[in-house]
């Protein structure tokens, strides 16, 4: 595991969207799409987002924001992306970033780890990095994030501010990036349970099954709202998405219940993502732009980046983390803010322990 310095929750993106530059949009990548201008030997960062697109207020935004913050740094840096419209589009846009000869290819999230693996594989002179995976091949560098931490925060959190004495949590698919969020909020809930001898349930996951509720869909709105409306239904009072833009059906539909539940966001801080900040208690954080940002600018400097050990985020080097309370500051008592902040130095320190079977390798 390498520590990076200087790691920071990023500020990240306003509820109006991005602010795309001279970003490329859409379709496959063509040589129209190049930004910046003449003046000097450019470096090309090129970014294929996963299906829920650029402005999902979620990891591909996050990803995004990391390049535009790494060309802030270094104007050397010409930055781009393609959005893949459909898991087929995979390769093909990374391929026509190699084919654009790109310097750095990112790809986002982990459906795409299989692709960037056949396209890395292919090209094997050619640099690549993924968040959100690990595809096992040297020109391919690795963002992972050890979110169980911050969720283990978010759960206990959760628990202790629960009136009902359920809360609950979905996914937009079943599969490591995600479960993982998941595992760490169930053990938070029941450390809690454990420390206050109380009974606070866990609706739509079950640790040690591996089995619970979807959306099967990373963006649709109306998906993720139907399942949490579930969740709801069943007497949860907190609820935490972990669907990228489909969890924006449950923070719309939580800000329009006037308080009957609120929500646990993740990857970034809804407050500054979303506009339902009133309904959010608080954000699992995955410190992506920092991570990219700083993956391109050392690639942009001529560093090669090992694929081992890559970087995994974590609460000792605020690779994760929880964000703050915004709306619900004066609501959290203050004894909980304080268990929550010994636990995450616990964790940091290795009192705690935080498991997953979705965890990074280190």
């Amino acid at each position: 595991m390498r520590s990076v310095r200087g790691m920071r929750i990023a500020s990240v993106i306003a509820a109006g969207g991005l602010v795309l530059g001279a970003a490329a949009c859409g379709e496959a990548p063509d040589d129209d799409n190049n930004a910046g201008g003449d003046g000097g030997k450019k470096f090309s960062a090129c970014m294929v987002t996963d299906v829920g697109g650029v402005d999902d207020k979620s990891f591909n935004a996050s990803a995004w924001k990391g390049l535009q913050e790494a060309k802030k740094e270094n104007d050397k840096i010409d930055i781009k992306y393609v959005q893949s419209k459909a898991e087929a589009d995979y390769e093909v846009n990374l391929t026509g970033f190699v084919n654009q000869k790109c310097d750095f290819i990112l790809a986002v999230g982990g459906l795409m780890s299989d692709a960037t693996k056949a396209a890395a594989e292919k090209n094997p002179n050619q640099q690549f990095a993924i968040v959100d995976a690990n595809p096992g091949v040297s020109n391919v560098y690795p963002m992972q994030f050890d979110t169980a931490q911050a969720g283990f925060q978010a759960g206990y959190l959760a628990a202790g501010m629960s009136k009902s004495g359920k809360v609950g949590t979905y996914g937009g698919l079943p599969i490591p990036p995600v479960t993982i969020f998941m595992d760490g909020f169930a053990d938070g809930v029941a450390y809690f349970n454990k420390a206050k001898s109380k009974n606070v349930q866990v609706l739509g996951w079950d640790k040690a099954t591996q089995k619970g509720s979807f959306a099967n869909s990373f963006e649709k709105q109306d998906e993720g709202k139907k399942v949490s409306d579930a969740l709801v239904a069943q007497g949860a009072d907190i609820v935490m998405p972990v669907a990228g833009g489909a969890g924006l059906g449950t923070t719309s539909a939580a800000k329009a219940s006037g308080g009957k539940y609120s929500v646990v966001w993740v990857d970034i801080d809804g407050c500054e993502s979303t506009p339902d900040c009133s309904a959010i208690l608080t954000t699992v954080v995955k410190n992506i732009p920092d991570a990219v940002k700083e993956a391109a600018l050392k690639a942009a400097s001529g560093e090669k980046l090992q694929a081992t050990p890559g970087f995994v985020g974590t609460l000792a080097n605020n690779g994760v983390s929880i964000a703050p309370y915004h709306d619900f500051d004066s609501k959290v008592p203050a004894d909980l803010k304080a268990e929550v902040d010994k636990i995450k130095a616990d964790i940091a320190a290795g009192t705690i322990t935080v498991t997953s079977k979705a965890q990074p390798t280190k």
